[in-house]
């Protein structure tokens, strides 16, 4: 942790993972993904509904999960020669000084997170930790800002650098942008370049994700449901059947329902008119 490149690596996934720094403790609900965590006999948890989940759930800024974390920890700081708590015996003890603060030290050690700091390879990092891509655009935008600052610059100043670096100018800290950060980090150590570990950042384009066609959800009726009741009528240029086709089912009836029940009241305005009408010339007569 003696390189700004690691430490750039290190605090934007600690920062991601504990809320900058708000939570020590996993918010439990249960969920039912918390209540699955119970029975995960992959994290050291037993296959028993004994309360395992809860015991062992998400601590420390890094938010380790499971009672093997805990016993690895326990062990870890043990092999180091420090005097710690069983935190099998007591998981929350995990939670107070110092063990607190040495858990994502220990995690990161553990897990040979510095092997890809050193690439520059923050998305390897991320499902190192998070175990997929979970919340991976926070995690970019935060590398991105604290790189800047050990590199002098302002947190929000990209452009500054990009200009520096001879980038494209646009703000946007995409995955060249990211690769002239890690280069620049590594520069900052004498000597830390020419490290056969140390590569370049992988520098890989990236490309648009095309949006996914969400289905109404299936938990509130659907008439309350956001994807049922907006239009699919964005945008100019489009055809009157491209528009009604790309209306679901249920807007299209409350649409004919609506003209049906506008037209009826005309309908029955008008024959009310005309009697009115009649009514009066009879009068007069």
């Amino acid at each position: 942790m003696d390189r700004p490149h690691r430490l750039a690596q290190y605090f934007a996934q600690l920062m991601h993972e504990s809320g900058d720094f708000r939570y020590d403790r996993e918010i439990w609900g249960p969920t039912p993904a918390q209540q699955r965590y119970d029975t995960r006999t992959d994290l050291g948890n037993t296959p028993e509904n004994d309360g395992d989940g809860f015991r062992y759930r998400g601590c420390t800024g890094m938010q380790f999960t499971g009672k093997d974390n805990y016993r690895q920890f326990r062990n870890w700081c043990r092999a180091a020669g420090l005097s710690c708590p069983d935190f099998v015996k007591d998981p929350d003890a995990v939670n107070t000084d110092p063990w607190e603060g040495l858990v994502p030290l220990f995690y990161w050690d553990t897990r040979d997170l510095n092997r890809w700091a050193d690439e520059g390879d923050c998305e390897t990092v991320t499902r190192k930790i998070n175990g997929g891509k979970n919340g991976l655009s926070d995690r970019f935008d935060r590398l991105a800002r604290i790189s800047l600052v050990l590199l002098g610059y302002r947190a929000d100043n990209v452009l500054q650098f990009q200009a520096d670096q001879r980038l494209q100018v646009d703000g946007d800290v995409g995955p060249k942008t990211r690769a002239a950060m890690h280069t620049a980090l590594v520069a900052l150590t004498p000597g830390e370049a020419a490290r056969p570990e140390v590569k370049a950042a992988p520098v890989t384009e990236e490309k648009p994700v095309p949006v996914p066609v969400t289905p109404p959800s299936l938990d509130a009726p659907w008439w309350k449901s956001k994807e049922v009741i907006t239009p699919s009528v964005i945008g100019g240029g489009a055809s009157l059947v491209t528009a009604i086709g790309g209306i679901p089912w249920q807007n299209l009836l409350l649409i004919l329902v609506a003209f049906g029940g506008i037209a009826g009241f005309l309908y029955w305005r008008k024959n009310a008119d005309r009697k009115a009408v009649a009514k009066q010339v009879e009068g007069m007569a």
